[in-house]
């Protein structure tokens, strides 16, 4: 689901139901000169949707330069850089607008996808507004979604990868955990958070699976944002913003620094 369709949905839901809900630097490698280009492909976790200092080019998807893949660029100078990430994209969004910038000479390719796919958006809007019955089982519709069908649309997407850059480096960035679980924490209840967890958790599995399979590293934030969960009292992801609901949900620049940066770094 596009951000500015879940934005419309959520706000809508929100002005009906009335309802408003609150929540509450990792070392990263010396820069060393890369050989080769660099592609970024991917949703808005790859894009910096959160993040906020948003390239004007980059429109609706909204690239940021806080986000991990532009810090790199800037830390290590490939010989080329496509920042071709983009908030909202699915798999087919991948296959359809973002690999035109694959070839033989890229060396490195970084991407998360898959959440989208999975109905994240969705997800997280049924778990906010409805009830702990109502978000199990909209978390459960999702986990067969992963278990049927996401499989063969990651598949699609790493083979189109592997064959439009047969040298590449590739590596796939997984989703974190969005709670910490264990402490007092106004929103939702323990029950949806634990829940959540459970659901990004399986779709990580999901993604690591496939992308082993497929010869590409898998790069874990799941470590990395450890300890820096909402409700951790330091989080690195946003809750959900009112003012801002397409963020929501999303790391913020010290999320993208110091979580997804030291995990891609680390895979790279």
């Amino acid at each position: 689901m596009r951000r500015s369709r879940f934005t419309a949905y959520v706000t809508s839901l929100l002005l009906a139901t009335g309802v408003g809900l609150t929540g509450a630097a990792t070392a990263q490698a010396a820069p060393a000169a890369a050989t080769g280009g660099y592609v970024a492909l991917g949703d808005s976790y790859s894009s910096g949707v959160g993040s906020g200092s948003y390239l004007a080019s980059s429109g609706s998807c909204d690239r940021s330069t806080k986000a991990y893949p532009y810090l790199w660029n800037a830390a290590h100078a490939p010989s080329s850089f496509a920042f071709n990430a983009c908030s909202g994209a699915t798999t087919d969004d991948v296959l359809s607008g973002q690999l035109g910038s694959l070839s033989s000479s890229t060396a490195l390719v970084s991407i998360t996808i898959g959440g989208n796919d999975a109905g994240f958006s969705d997800v997280m809007t049924t778990c906010v507004l409805q009830s702990d019955s109502a978000c199990l089982s909209r978390i459960d519709t999702a986990k067969a979604y992963v278990d049927s069908t996401l499989p063969g649309k990651l598949d699609s997407v790493y083979d189109a990868i592997r064959a439009k850059a047969p040298s590449a480096h590739v590596v796939v960035l997984g989703y974190p955990r969005f709670y910490r679980l264990g402490t007092t924490c106004v929103g939702l209840s323990d029950t949806k958070r634990s829940a959540i967890n459970d659901a990004a958790d399986y779709l990580d599995t999901a993604v690591q699976k496939r992308a082993l399979d497929h010869g590409f590293t898998f790069g874990d934030v799941r470590t990395t944002f450890s300890g820096h969960e909402i409700c951790s009292g330091s989080s690195w992801l946003h809750s959900l913003n009112l003012l801002d609901i397409g963020e929501s949900y999303h790391p913020t620049a010290a999320g993208q620094s110091g979580g997804y940066l030291p995990a891609f770094a680390g895979a790279a």
